[in-house]
Order: structure tokens, then C-alpha cells, then sequence
């Protein structure tokens, strides 16, 4: 899964991409470097982002989505948003797929949309918004918290009529360095839930502080702790950086390390 932001504010700064020929260009290039879903976002959801209404949200994501449909028709579109009418409208443009950061939380008529649209959705772990989560970290037991909020909300989501799951632990969402961790030790637990597990891991302040480097300088960690997450159990990769993932991928694939 390729990150695409149309915003002008991501943690990582090479992947705002603020102009129609910047978003062309970088999805031709995730393309060409075989990517398997362009991830599409219009609000940043980096720790203090600012907000914006949903109408700049709308106006940001349904351009990339139509320019996707339109030029490579055979990529799998994902929105990124925990806005249940942002979703529904890059639904009805031509996105396949929900990735909702919140896991519904801050939205209440999400599940509603999602099991309306029949569309898979990925359950990502937060706690609070991206403007106040870094104060939402206390947890007894990191894991097994996470686990049981996340099975919860399958089973509500389960009783609307969606079928169609995908779990994030939410790395470094409302969790410090040393809990984002914790859950990449204990990823293979995650697979209870019974459905795929999606992996955020690329270029987060987990890497980048741990080693004393900036998110530009995180490519390195990102590789590595992307193939720890695949041998735990992982069956998608939310990558900056497309090429190294799907080398590491097809690495692991050929050599019986990975299935």
C-alpha cells in the first residue's frame, strides 16, 4: 500500500505533494515501482496536525482518486479518512476501500457508511484525534488492550453486515516509542482477531527517534521492521517507499521466509 498525500503538512516532507503535476508524477513512479493500493489522503493525521473542514478534505482526495481510475484503472484505491461522508464520496469517485485511523471513533456514522457501501474496511486502534493522542497513552497492557477494543468494534461492525476486515494496531497512534514496540513484538497475537493485518510502520517516530535520525533518514528501519511485521503475520505494507517493500516482499516470498 503506497502513501499518497495531498496534503501540505505529513510528517515525512517528501511525501506532501501539493500540486496536480507533484501527485501525477508520484503515482506514476509508485506504479511503475509495483504497487498494489494507492492510499489516498487529504488530512493529515500526524501528532498536532492541524484541522480542516470536510470540504478541503473532499476537494483534496477527489482529483487523485479520478486521476487514478482514469490512468491506471487496474490499482486498488483506499481512502484515508475517518469522515463517513469524505468516505462515501471517494467511494461513489471510484475508491475501493475505507482506512479510517479512528476505528470509527471519531465518527459515529462510519460503520453505518461502511456496511451501506458494502466496501472493505481497515480498523485501525486510536485513542482521541490526531490533535490530542500523544496524551492518550496510558495503558496497563498495551497489547492486550488494543486487541480487545479492536474485537469489540468487529463485532459491531460484524452485526451491520460487514464482512470485509482489516486490523491495524495503530503504530504510533495514541501509543509511545516503547508500546509501538511492544505491539510489533506481540503482531502474531493479532491474528485471534481473524482477520489480515495491515502494518503502518514506515518512517514513524518509533525509527527515527530510536536512532536519532530524521523521518528522511528512516528508510533503513523502516525495511527492517517492515520484514519483522511480515514474518509476524502482516499482509499489508502502508509504505513511503514502494520499490524497497516490494523487493523485500518478493525476498522473503522466494526463499520460504514469508507466505
Amino acid at each position: 500500500m503506497g502513501i499518497l498525500n495531498a496534503t501540505p503538512d505529513s510528517f515525512y516532507s517528501k511525501s506532501r505533494l501539493n500540486s496536480e503535476k507533484e501527485i501525477n508524477a508520484h503515482i506514476n513512479k509508485m506504479v511503475l515501482e509495483g504497487v498494489d493500493i494507492l492510499d489516498v489522503g487529504g488530512y493529515s493525521t500526524r501528532p498536532g496536525a492541524a484541522e480542516i473542514s470536510e470540504k478541503e478534505e473532499i476537494e483534496r482526495v477527489l482529483p487523485v482518486i479520478e486521476v487514478i481510475c482514469s490512468k491506471y484503472p487496474e490499482v486498488i484505491i483506499s481512502i484515508d479518512t475517518f469522515r463517513s461522508n469524505v468516505a462515501k464520496r471517494a467511494v461513489e469517485a471510484g475508491a475501493h476501500f475505507i482506512n479510517d485511523v479512528s476505528g470509527g471513533s471519531l465518527d459515529s456514522n462510519m460503520f453505518k457508511i461502511v456496511a451501506e457501501l458494502q466496501v472493505p474496511y481497515v480498523l485501525m486502534h486510536m485513542r482521541g484525534d490526531p490533535q490530542t493522542m500523544t496524551k492518550k497513552s496510558n495503558y496497563a497492557n498495551v497489547t492486550k488492550e488494543v486487541i480487545i477494543d479492536l474485537a469489540l468494534k468487529i463485532n459491531t461492525i460484524k452485526e451491520l453486515g460487514v464482512k470485509d476486515i482489516i486490523v491495524d494496531p495503530g503504530f504510533g497512534f495514541a501509543k509511545t516509542t516503547e508500546q509501538s514496540f511492544e505491539l510489533l513484538r506481540n503482531l502474531d497475537l493479532f491474528q485471534s482477531l481473524g482477520f489480515p493485518i495491515l502494518a503502518g510502520l514506515s518512517r514513524k517516530s518509533m525509527i527515527w527517534k530510536t536512532l536519532n535520525i530524521t523521518p528522511e533518514e528512516a528508510l533503513n528501519g523502516t525495511v527492517i521492521l517492515n520484514t519483522l511485521a511480515l514474518q509476524k503475520g502482516a499482509k499489508i505494507l502502508r509504505v513511503h517507499d514502494v520499490k524497497p517493500a516490494v523487493e523485500q516482499r518478493n525476498l522473503l516470498i522466494k526463499n520460504g521466509l514469508y507466505y
